[in-house]
């Protein structure tokens, strides 16, 4: 049965943030109460709570103490939130405002992986902080819950030596930050559609770490988009699980590839994105592969309506939720 994992910590509210970047920082908040106007009471029976945000160790996982250390300085922060105008912002209010939900969404993919091992399928709310590398913070993306996750679970002994891990990532942006966080992990294979004339364009050394890298046309529209997908994703996934155990997917679910969303420049409708959604989770499914969805970007003020259609219909079809 699938599960969903979310705090009310996960909204980000600073000094009118929202108004300074396009992301939508509270759409965590308003994609549960969708949620919960679409599902109803069932939501709550499956619903996963985050008991606290990732410690200092856990984030060693997947960052260097000088890291950690260097995002204690505001200018770091800001640097890495790709937002100027906070620069004289005190240090302590941006990590509790700002740093302090993104350990709590962290902290909620870690929960979301450990569910999907034990019920097949789970989704995070929040998370997929896919621009984060070991060593530097980029694009509104601090810390790397994808690699905390699979370290994670690595330790706990839920993901065993050898066996596999299939990263999707079909946000608009190339994942630039998971590439450099697995450039030597043979066992984490990596598949991303994304705009390639868009940010990080230039990190040419992420896109040779990509095992199946499929770079769209600006303004690319949803059939050309969903035959690509329908076209790629069965072979990359069986290829993987032909050779050896996948214990996990992870789908990076970006909704920055609607039709008008001011990052993306993809032109899906938010029909395809659900027939994006409901496909991936269908194609993983087939291979009873355990697969946490995590939010990622979307820089529309629709991009939680998007995200509660596809986690709802993902319940439904789950039969977690009648209807």
């Amino acid at each position: 049965m699938a599960a969903v994992v979310y705090n009310r910590r996960y909204d980000i509210g600073f000094l009118g943030l929202e108004r300074l970047h396009p992301f939508d920082s509270r759409k965590y908040g308003r994609a549960w109460r969708e949620l919960n106007r679409l599902v109803g009471r069932d939501l709550r029976r499956y619903h996963i709570p985050v008991d606290r945000g990732v410690s200092d160790e856990e984030l060693l996982l997947a960052h260097s103490p000088e890291y950690l250390a260097r995002m204690s300085q505001s200018k770091n922060i800001v640097a890495a939130l790709e937002i100027p105008s906070l620069r004289r912002a005190p240090a302590f209010l941006l990590r509790w405002n700002v740093l302090r939900p993104m350990r709590w969404a962290a902290r909620g993919t870690v929960l979301a992986a450990q569910a999907a091992i034990s019920c097949g399928a789970a989704v995070n709310l929040s998370g997929g902080y896919h621009h984060a590398k070991r060593d530097a913070g980029e694009g509104f993306c601090i810390f790397s819950d994808i690699a905390v996750a699979i370290r994670q679970l690595r330790a706990e002994g839920r993901i065993k030596s050898g066996q596999r891990i299939a990263y999707v990532d079909l946000d608009a942006h190339q994942g630039n930050g998971v590439c450099h966080q697995f450039r030597d992990d043979r066992d984490v294979f990596i598949f991303d559609m994304h705009n390639p004339s868009i940010y990080p364009c230039r990190d040419v050394e992420a896109r040779q770490r990509i095992d199946c890298d499929l770079p769209l046309p600006v303004d690319c529209g949803g059939r050309e988009y969903l035959g690509l997908l329908r076209k790629h994703l069965p072979g990359f996934l069986d290829s993987i699980s032909r050779s050896g155990t996948v214990a996990l997917g992870i789908f990076n679910a970006g909704t920055d590839v609607i039709q008008g969303d001011p990052l993306g420049a993809i032109a899906l409708s938010a029909e395809d994105i659900l027939e994006r959604d409901l496909y991936t989770f269908g194609e993983f499914r087939k291979r009873r592969i355990p697969m946490v969805m995590l939010t990622s970007g979307g820089y529309t003020r629709e991009s939680y309506r998007l995200i509660a259609a596809s986690v709802c219909e993902l319940l439904r079809q789950d039969g977690t939720v009648s209807g």
